[in-house]
């Protein structure tokens, strides 16, 4: 059953409990470039990504949700991605095969976690990064491919968890993942509650759609014909790489626009600022990794 984390009054939305993991970016920095917003050649300031991270982590414990630790591994700097370490519905754990070699190291770790914790892990086949590619919206999983995850582990991952998945291809290289073009607003399994209304409304999202091929735009906007389409100015700083809980939505403060468009449809837009991440290519939902229980 649901828990409101906010005041009755405050919104027709209803916000869910969540469990999230987070990984310190002790290590971050940016040594290699395996995407288009990673460069070198400029500086990073780890302590000053800490302190960013810090205030996405104190924001989800403040609002009543529970936020898990893995810790982070010297030498894997991109570990402070945790969304791309693994896919968690149900109790059951997929592990994740990274594409780039650079990421190859984070793969056990992610999954010895997973096993620790009590969650049944199964060891991926394909190539697909964890939670990057895979979004769940309702009973649905909508899944990526294009750049990073093989068009054949969402077969994989549609018989891992017995759901119905449906595939979108990723045309932008600046948006290499599907959790930087698509954010899902109701994470819920089912129909999401709308206090005060007396109905139920499908779960919902928001995206971007310059991002995908024309085909997966139609696929879209025939399955979520109330979505938020977003301005590719929000999409390019990271606003669609975000987390709800059904009421908050932690976005960028720069993603302006996407901001009044999510009050307009009743949402908190709660804003963080991770630029300091953004040099390597992550914002908040590559910060966060849900953790589904049975």
């Amino acid at each position: 059953m649901s828990t409101s984390l906010q005041p009755a009054d405050s919104a027709t939305r209803v916000a869910q409990h969540r469990r999230y993991l987070m990984c310190a970016p002790r290590h971050f920095t940016v040594s290699y470039t395996i995407n288009p917003w990673m460069e070198p050649r400029n500086p990073t300031d780890t302590a000053k990504a800490m302190e960013q991270w810090q205030t996405l982590y104190d924001t989800y414990v403040a609002l009543g949700h529970d936020v898990e630790l893995i810790d982070p591994v010297e030498g894997l700097p991109d570990m402070v991605y945790t969304a791309n370490g693994g896919f968690v519905v149900d109790g059951r754990a997929l592990g994740v095969r990274f594409r780039v070699d650079e990421r190859r190291g984070e793969e056990r770790p992610f999954m010895d976690w997973f096993a620790r914790n009590g969650f049944e892990v199964v060891e991926p086949v394909s190539v697909q990064e964890g939670e990057g590619d895979f979004l769940l919206v309702g009973d649905t999983i909508l899944a990526g491919t294009g750049f990073r995850s093989a068009s054949d582990s969402h077969r994989e991952v549609a018989e891992v968890f017995g759901r119905e998945v449906v595939s979108l291809r990723l045309v932008d290289p600046r948006f290499y993942h599907l959790d930087t073009a698509i954010s899902v607003l109701d994470p819920v399994e089912g129909p999401s509650t709308l206090s005060g209304t007396g109905g139920v409304e499908k779960a919902n999202i928001a995206y971007l759609p310059g991002a995908f091929d024309e085909a997966s735009r139609a696929i879209l906007r025939e399955r979520y014909p109330d979505a938020i389409e977003v301005s590719d100015a929000d999409g390019a700083v990271f606003g669609l790489n975000s987390a709800s809980d059904g009421y908050n939505v932690f976005i960028s403060p720069r993603a302006t626009g996407f901001e009044q468009q999510l009050r307009d449809r009743g949402y908190n837009p709660v804003l963080i600022d991770l630029s300091e991440l953004l040099l390597g290519g992550g914002g908040i939902k590559c910060c966060t990794l849900e953790l589904r229980g049975k």
